[in-house]
Parts: C-alpha cells; structure tokens; sequence
C-alpha cells in the first residue's frame, strides 16, 4: 500500500528488454536505503526491487504491467515518481493507493492559474471507472483531489512544491499517464452495478 505522496524524482537510467519482459534501472536518491524484494511504487505502478547499486536500483516489468500503463513509453533520462510503501502507524497524507493501475488516461490541457496549475485528463469510462467531485484519484502515482468530475474524464489543481517534485512539470496535452481510481469509490460502483443487474 502507498499514499501517493511522491518521495523523489528519479531518473530512468536503463532499459533493458527481456522477452516480454522490461527491466528498468533507476537512479535515485532513495536507492542507499532500499532492499532486495522491496516494493516501490513507480508512476503508480507498484514493482519490486531486484538488484541494488548505491545509487540505482532495478525493477522489473511484466508484459502485463507494460499493457496498461505507460511505463512502455519510457525513454532514458525521463523522470518517474517514486514512493515506497507505506509503514503501519505512519500518516497518511495522501490516501489509500493500491499501486495497481486501473487503466491510462491522456492529458487534453494545461492552464497556468496565477501560482497554481489545473490539469484536465481523460479517459476510457468503458472500463467502469469514476471519479466524483472532491473525492481521490491517482495520476502517475500522486494522491489527488477532483475538480470538475465529468463521465470520462476529470482536472485537478497543482501547487507549485507538487509542480516542482514530481513529473507534472513534464505534462503537455497528449501526454499519457497511469490512473488509479479510488478503491473505495471502485467497490461501491462494483457493488452498485450488480444490484442493478439482480
């Protein structure tokens, strides 16, 4: 489990194909303080630590993982956000975030706002997933909150440390991104269709 309050910025060093596999090489200020089987969540995508430099570590991605997030799109020297799990007793700043992505959403804009920054996105609603206003959603592993929550799509305002310390800053229409819906948003529509089925 993570809260999606991003840790640090780290940078892709390597991309390593593997089969249907991609190993991915991180430089990170986080590695000295990493372990082998260590989970950590990468653009939201939690993954496991297989090998460990000073300064870097690897992580492995699944044919399954590439298919529905955008770590195939991942190119040397692009920064991806990065938290490890969360420890039992710890605040909870962000929100409950699973690590698990639900599906990719595209960015259609970007408005400069005097200091702050609203992102709108959209996405697939095929794939049964909603937001509501002021509740939480995920976007490349940062806890966030709604604003403007349409059927297939929603925004969210940025604050300039957010701006800063994470990818956002990266962010231009077209640019794909990993979404996790909020899991108990996802069980109460889970729930909803099949009372309406029965």
């Amino acid at each position: 489990m993570f809260t999606g309050i991003i840790e640090d910025l780290g940078v892709v060093e390597a991309l390593e194909q593997e089969n249907t596999n991609l190993h991915l090489t991180i430089k990170s200020k986080l590695a000295s303080e990493l372990k082998i089987d260590q989970s950590v969540s990468h653009n939201g995508v939690c993954l496991t630590v297989i090998d460990l430099t000073p300064s870097s570590y690897t992580v492995t991605a699944i044919k399954e993982t590439l298919d529905k997030t955008n770590l195939i799109g991942l190119e040397i020297g692009d920064h991806i956000n990065l938290e490890r799990g969360l420890k039992l007793g710890d605040r909870l700043d962000g929100h409950m975030v699973q690590g698990h992505v639900d599906q990719v959403g595209t960015c259609i804009g970007v408005e400069t706002q005097n200091g702050s920054w609203i992102y709108s996105f959209e996405y697939d609603s095929s794939l049964g997933n909603i937001t509501i206003e002021k509740g939480s959603v995920t976007v490349n592993g940062v806890s966030l909150t709604v604003v403007n929550s349409k059927d297939h799509g929603f925004s969210v305002a940025i604050i300039p440390y957010t701006y800063e310390h994470t990818n956002f800053h990266s962010f231009k229409k077209g640019t794909v991104v990993n979404l996790e819906f909020d899991v108990i948003g996802k069980y109460v529509s889970r729930l909803h269709t099949k009372a309406s089925l029965s």
